[in-house]
């Protein structure tokens, strides 16, 4: 792969890809380990789940590039589209979502919690798993509010443009996400 190609931005590779295909790969080799680690932290899925997930993501991105608005940002297309594809998934499958974040449990305190009394009192392993749990116990809108947020790291605006809502409701669901986290963990008598 030419290097000059890695260079390019998504939106630049999408416009790219409008002419020439083959440049599709360098789209799908920045995304798979991105959306891999998001599909891992969203759900219980096995390797080969993964997989199947990120072949349907991939055919559907590639189907649809004439249809990508270049008003939005590319990565939050595809985050929308791995995002619909995984509640199919789940559909499918007749789960319910389950985040998974053991490999960052050290973290979901600080990324969670600003204050030093929530990092003080959830300082130790057994009480960190009671947080994840209480995340899992979230309404699943809440759910995918704070992975987007604080382990997606998405703006705001790139969480309007990834679940079609607007950013006022997006700040409000983070808001609410924590209150109602609050209040699993003051019933579990974490407080």
């Amino acid at each position: 792969m030419p290097p000059s190609l890695t260079t390019l931005t998504d939106e630049q590779l999408v416009i790219e890809c409008k002419k020439d295909q083959q440049h599709f790969a360098v789209l799908v080799e920045r995304y798979v380990p991105k959306l891999t680690h998001y599909i891992r932290r969203r759900s219980l899925a096995t390797s080969d789940d993964i997989e199947d997930l990120l072949q349907n993501i991939f055919i559907k991105v590639y189907r649809n590039i004439n249809e990508y608005d270049t008003s939005l940002l590319f990565s939050s297309w595809i985050y929308r589209i791995a995002h619909n594809e995984m509640i199919d998934w789940y559909r499918r499958e007749k789960r319910r979502t389950t985040l998974s974040l053991d490999d960052e449990a050290q973290d979901i305190v600080s990324k969670l919690f600003t204050d030093d009394d929530h990092v003080t009192r959830f300082s130790n392993a057994e009480q960190k798993q009671m947080v994840i749990d209480a995340v899992n116990k979230l309404d699943e809108k809440y759910k995918d509010i704070l992975l987007l947020r604080f382990f997606e790291e998405k703006s705001y605006e790139e969480i309007a443009d990834i679940l079609t809502v607007p950013p006022g409701t997006v700040a409000v669901r983070i808001n609410r996400a924590k209150k109602q986290l609050e209040k699993i963990l003051t019933k579990h008598g974490t407080n």
